[in-house]
């Protein structure tokens, strides 16, 4: 068996799966992996030729395909790349769309990655919780599964407006960041971050009032946990000490 180690990104990928495509068993990862005894590994360096031909392929067969495929890519999952080849080589095998053939097991593991990201996307569209920085700068930690920040940020950019804004994947290292007229993406480490007096005592008001609400004789964990993972808490003002 052969193991093909990409760097992570999508160029990378698709030249995997253009060099690994006529084997007849092999594993294409950007995670360490166990190599097979008597396996091989080689390192895949991104061809844009190569990448162009497999992405033309794909879209012959399933306009929508490509666009599936980046955001499985995203996913935290260390087996991304091979559901993602799975999924390309059903495609090609049968020449047509097989999305929505969930008899095939390729086809239920890719879906089930796809939603992860897109569930995860749309959830925290309403979980990003902003504070105003002493430079009047909007400041939003968050640590999620898979790497979405330059998903949320057209949807937060539209929505705010002219304001100034950053959005830190802290697990990742990866803010997106809005000037008040366009984003970049761009890596951040550490932060320390000045609060405004206003964003001080909107906090220390967010608490007492969540603290007033709760009644500690009938506690709600369950429901609230229901409506909103624990995962999700680390950033909450309320759960802030």
């Amino acid at each position: 068996m052969k193991v093909f180690i990409c760097n992570g990104t999508p160029q990378c990928f698709f030249t995997a799966v253009f060099d690994a495509y006529r084997e007849t068993e092999c594993i294409i990862s950007s995670a360490s992996v166990q190599i097979p005894l008597g396996g091989t590994v080689e390192t895949v360096f991104a061809d844009l030729e190569k990448s162009r031909r497999v992405q033309a392929k794909i879209n012959a067969y399933d306009g929508e395909a490509v666009d599936d495929i980046s955001l499985v890519l995203r996913s935290c999952s260390p087996l991304k790349e091979q559901v993602a080849f799975e999924y390309i080589k059903e495609i090609m095998r049968r020449k047509t769309a097989v999305k929505k053939a969930f008899n095939l097991p390729q086809v239920v593991d890719f879906n089930d990655l796809l939603y992860k990201i897109t569930g995860e996307t749309h959830q925290f569209k309403g979980f990003i919780r902003f504070m105003e920085c002493a430079n009047g700068v909007l400041y939003a930690p968050y640590s999620p599964d898979n790497n979405i920040t330059d998903l949320l940020m057209p949807h937060f950019a539209a929505r705010l407006g002219e304001l100034k804004f950053v959005i830190h994947d802290v697990k990742r290292g990866i803010a997106g960041i809005h000037n008040g007229k366009e984003w970049i993406l761009g890596y951040a480490g550490a932060t320390e971050i000045m609060l405004s007096d206003d964003e001080r005592g909107f906090g220390t008001l967010w608490k007492k009032y969540y603290k007033s609400v709760n009644v500690s004789e009938r506690p709600h964990e369950r429901q609230m946990k229901r409506s909103m993972p624990v995962r999700y808490w680390k950033f909450l003002p309320e759960k802030q000490n």
